[in-house]
């Protein structure tokens, strides 16, 4: 089994202002690139499940087979439990685990899947070579990640380019790489991948409810996440800084004319047979 070189520290942690944006993550807005692909009887491997909508909704896809939800904080599996228990899903389980060293057999699975997770750690291609090694020949590892310096927004909004500036440096202080959607076919090439499929797709905040959503988890999260706590302790904002931050978000969120846009790359690569 490869030794495990998580050196990353996730940027955004379990807050409710975190989890508010995790628990809206379904199959369908974060995973359409890869249901195409799906049959039946597959057994699919879910990296970094989170609280477990996407989880959840896999099972549902593959009633033949089954999916594991895996994560590398225990902490968040109670709620992936409780997710899957509450939609009635048999065919789910879930498990603490690292992406750089999976504790699983090679060939194991039909569908690795990652979603918004090589960003956030310390080595993407280690963690690739893992997912291949687990998947079964003529399987599918699907990855997706946002690119923060691609997301666009309107109106320019003073201090929203602050946020983008501070989050990238605390994202890459904790050793992740924010910018990760561009890197996705390079990383996979890296990793001895060959048979890839790139594409791309974006989630967009522009109706009066998904703003003051969207708005108000970053302007929550500004202030009361982990990610403030790293980008203060970390002496990459100061508490008056991270207040104007969170301000800018209210501001734009109270705009009619709002839009933003997160841009994802995504890699659907199967496993050569």
């Amino acid at each position: 089994m490869p030794k495990a070189q998580e050196t990353a520290v996730y940027t955004h942690g379990h807050h409710e202002s975190v989890l508010r944006s995790h628990t809206w993550r379904t199959a369908a807005n974060s995973a359409a690139y890869l249901l195409g692909s799906l049959k039946p009887h597959m057994k699919i491997l879910d990296i970094g499940c989170g609280p477990g909508t996407i989880t959840a909704d896999l099972a549902e896809l593959v009633p033949d087979g089954r999916v594991t939800g895996v994560d590398h904080a225990p902490g968040i599996l109670d709620p992936a439990r409780a997710t899957a228990a509450g939609r009635g899903l048999t065919n789910v389980d879930f498990a603490v685990a690292d992406v750089h060293a999976l504790d699983y057999p090679d060939d194991t699975f039909c569908v690795v899947h990652a979603h918004q997770v090589l960003q956030h750690v310390g080595d993407p291609v280690q963690a690739l070579r893992e997912m291949r090694r687990v998947t079964k020949p003529g399987g599918f590892i699907a990855v997706r990640d946002a690119d923060y310096a691609a997301m666009t927004w309107y109106p320019a909004v003073p201090g929203l380019d602050d946020w983008l500036d501070l989050y990238e440096r605390v994202a890459r202080a904790n050793g992740g790489e924010p910018d990760a959607g561009r890197r996705l076919k390079a990383w996979a090439l890296a990793a001895g991948l060959t048979d890839i499929t790139v594409t791309s797709s974006t989630w967009t905040f522009a109706t009066p409810e998904e703003r003051a959503w969207w708005s108000g988890l970053w302007a929550d999260r500004t202030l009361a996440s982990a990610y403030a706590e790293r980008a203060a302790q970390g002496g990459h904002a100061t508490e008056d800084q991270l207040r104007a931050v969170s301000g800018a978000w209210r501001e734009w969120g109270r705009r009619e004319d709002g839009w933003f846009a997160v841009l994802h790359g995504e890699i659907l690569c199967r496993k050569e047979a």
